[in-house]
């Protein structure tokens, strides 16, 4: 039972220092400027419900997409690995990561719930790399851990969202610029321990 429970808080933290939602919330206030409450919570909802989805579809059909790929699972680890620590590098660097944070400048609202709120700023390839690193070589219940971990994750970040007002006024931009250089570090190592690993797996 404590495995498991050192296990979930592992899960979170690397889903929170991916995801943060503190950091992301002056992103998705600038993607929804000028539209109406009623409208940023809609898009806020579009953008979790879907980003949920596809996180979800790849924890489960992971396996599989390996086996169809010819994917390996130190190769995988190896490749993660360095993807993630990248992330944590830019953050670390005050840069908005170009793999996580790939956001465009279109002025066409209607479809930004999906692109690039949901693509790839939530379910970008560094979330998804994550989740599916939690799931290598783990049973079902690690599996459903993963799952419930990341839906809270993303009620969260909805949460954040639909207050985002409320938090950039509170918080200020100075903090959330500490946050984000904090959870880029607990990238940068979450990344190094995903490289050693596949290393290790692929001598052994």
């Amino acid at each position: 039972m404590e495995n498991l429970i050192t296990y979930s808080l592992t899960v979170f933290m690397g889903f929170f220092a991916i995801m943060n939602p503190i950091a992301n919330t002056p992103i998705f206030l600038g993607l929804v400027e000028g539209e109406d409450k009623k409208s940023k919570k809609k898009i806020a909802k579009t953008a979790s419900i879907t980003a949920f989805i596809i996180v979800v579809a790849f924890i489960i059909a992971g396996k599989y997409i390996f086996k169809l790929f010819g994917i390996t699972i130190p190769s995988f680890k190896i490749t993660g690995g360095i993807l993630i620590f990248y992330v944590g590098f830019e953050m670390l660097m005050s840069k908005k990561s170009k793999v996580h944070n790939n956001a465009n400048n279109s002025d066409d609202k209607s479809n930004l719930a999906i692109s690039p709120l949901a693509i790839p700023i939530l379910a970008g390839p560094g979330t998804i790399v994550t989740a599916m690193n939690f799931v290598t070589h783990t049973t079902y219940i690690h599996t459903g851990i993963v799952i419930a971990v990341f839906a809270l994750m993303i009620f969260l970040t909805y949460l954040a969202f639909i207050l985002s007002d409320l938090i950039v006024k509170k918080i200020g931009d100075n903090l959330i610029a500490v946050i984000g250089k904090l959870m880029g570090l607990i990238l940068a190592i979450i990344g190094t321990g995903m490289l050693t690993e596949g290393i290790k797996l692929t001598f052994q």
